[in-house]
């Protein structure tokens, strides 16, 4: 009788590079019917071993849909064996996760050649916590926008890519053919909340361009730092700049805890006084807006209020005379709000 195994997870397991070869000889047997290999969070595989596993992927048998290979300290050999092998047989793989790997800009251009390739087909590519730097970001933006089309998750989270990255990554999601639909960026920062040191992270979301998806949401939270900001109101513009190129598909913005001032809450109000924002969810807690902030995040939602149901204002020591025009906010007609924090 025959097993046949679609999925193989094999987290955590203190492989060793023998361990990985024998992993991968069996595999070799029998290929075609794997769908999802996770190798994540084994760290002494070694060239060797991934070498190994390259051999497998190469196999024009192989039928891998799925490859985790998260925390397994690769390194530039590896990078590049990986690349080469996906690279002879792409078609067929949909996700590739190599989250918390430091890589390095040269591993990242083996990458983007596969992402270039017109034959590549893939959906999810996660880059948590790689080291990425804003050239290895442009770069791989610039491959993504010559293939744009299949790609529906893309996760950055915990690299220091600056405005500069993120004003790449803006542009990529303006393109018409962005078929985008979750964008992760959760940039590293050392930010003072209560005296504790705190990560920033923000994600990202926007629904295809063509098709309306509902309940699409964005978060930027925890991006004040002390010494430099990585979310500032350059970036605030930027980000402000691609939502208003496909507004109505926005359900809910949270931007807590960023000291983005005045002239980047001025962009934001913008925003909201389209009459194709469809925002029912508001949140910018401990944003440390000011009266004229306040007084002008008012204006902007009385010019469109029908749509907005929660809004978050807590954390923002905010005055009774500040909350004057708010009061004068909640009482209009058209006011639809049916939660509304401010302490």
């Amino acid at each position: 009788s025959h097993i046949f195994y679609s999925l193989l997870r094999l987290k955590n397991c203190s492989l060793s590079e023998i361990s990985c070869s024998s992993l991968v000889s069996a595999l070799k047997s029998n290929p075609s019917h794997l769908r999802e290999l996770d190798l994540s969070h084994n760290n002494d595989l070694q060239d060797s071993g991934l070498k190994d596993l390259c051999g497998f992927l190469k196999s024009p048998d192989c039928r891998l849909q799925i490859l985790r290979l998260r925390c397994c300290w690769l390194s530039e050999i590896s990078c590049s064996s990986l690349a080469s092998a996906l690279k002879s047989n792409p078609s067929h793989l949909r996700e590739l996760d190599l989250r918390g790997n430091l890589l390095q800009d040269p591993d990242v251009e083996e990458l983007r050649d596969l992402v270039e390739s017109p034959d590549c087909r893939l959906e999810t590519l996660r880059f948590d916590n790689s080291s990425l730097s804003e050239i290895s970001c442009s770069s791989l933006v610039s491959a993504l926008k010559s293939n744009p089309s299949h790609l529906r998750e893309l996760s950055l989270s915990w690299n220091d890519l600056q405005d500069s990255g993120l004003k790449d990554l803006c542009g990529f999601l303006k393109s018409p053919h962005c078929r985008l639909e979750t964008l992760r960026v959760d940039l590293p920062a050392r930010a003072n909340r209560w005296g504790l040191q705190l990560n920033l992270s923000h994600a990202l979301q926007r629904p295809k361009s063509k098709i309306r998806v509902q309940n699409c949401e964005i978060r930027l939270r925890h991006c004040k730092m002390l010494e430099s900001c990585s979310l500032s109101e350059i970036s605030c513009s930027s980000l402000v700049s691609a939502l208003k190129s496909n507004p109505s598909h926005l359900r809910k913005l949270d931007l807590s805890w960023n000291d983005l001032k005045d002239s980047g809450l001025k962009d934001l109000f913008g925003f909201l006084k389209s009459p194709h924002c469809r925002l029912e969810t508001l949140r910018l807690r401990c944003c440390r807006l000011s009266e004229i902030s306040c007084s002008s995040l008012v204006s902007a939602l009385k010019s469109n209020p029908s749509h907005l149901r929660k809004l978050d204002l807590s954390w923002n020591d905010l005055k009774d005379s500040d909350l004057k025009d708010l009061w004068g906010f909640v009482e209009s007609p058209h006011c639809r709000l049916e939660t509304l924090r401010w302490r």
